[in-house]
């Protein structure tokens, strides 16, 4: 009986570990899903935390981060994160909700290589005041089977630049 009982528990146990392994293949199936994905994946709203592992599978393991800002003297600098790096910077920030959407976009592509240059606007809750705007600069690689993000380079309006008409949802 305790035979049938460990190996029952054991059957739930696997089942159980089975049904949380997600499949995030349509995430990275192109240029449009894993855009869609990525801009999706860190909109969070108060108190919850994204999908780190969804988040994580969009990358190449040599995938950098990278925002324009401003040095304690006013200097426009860079700085690269991992996306690891990126999961602990934002955790550590992102308190009262977080929801970033493109809303225009002008994408290039040749071979495996696509630049996908993608406005976005962000707020602290669906509906609620944009409070920063700017340009993704996503590079993209193509293996014959997914895209990977390899690169985001980018650029708020708050580092003193306004957003041209030509990158703004028309």
């Amino acid at each position: 009986m305790k035979a049938y009982i460990l190996t029952f528990v054991l059957v739930i146990i696997g089942t159980s570990a089975f049904a949380q392994v997600k499949d995030y293949s349509k995430d990275v199936a192109s240029v449009d899903a894993i855009i869609t994905a990525v801009y999706d994946v860190i909109s969070v709203a108060p108190g919850k935390v994204p999908d780190w592992d969804r988040f994580r599978y969009l990358f190449r393991p040599e995938t950098r981060l990278i925002p324009t800002r401003k040095s304690s003297q006013g200097e426009l600098i860079t700085q690269a994160m991992t996306p690891g790096e990126y999961e602990q910077s934002f955790s550590s920030r992102i308190s009262t909700g977080f929801f970033e959407q493109e809303i225009h976009r002008v994408t290039e592509q040749f071979g495996t290589v696509t630049h996908a240059f993608s406005t976005y606007e962000a707020r602290e809750k669906k509906g609620g005041a944009i409070i920063a705007r700017g340009v993704n600069s996503i590079q993209l690689f193509h293996d014959g089977k997914r895209y990977y993000i390899v690169t985001i380079f980018w650029c708020a309006e708050s580092m003193g630049f306004e957003l041209p008409e030509k990158y703004l949802a028309k």
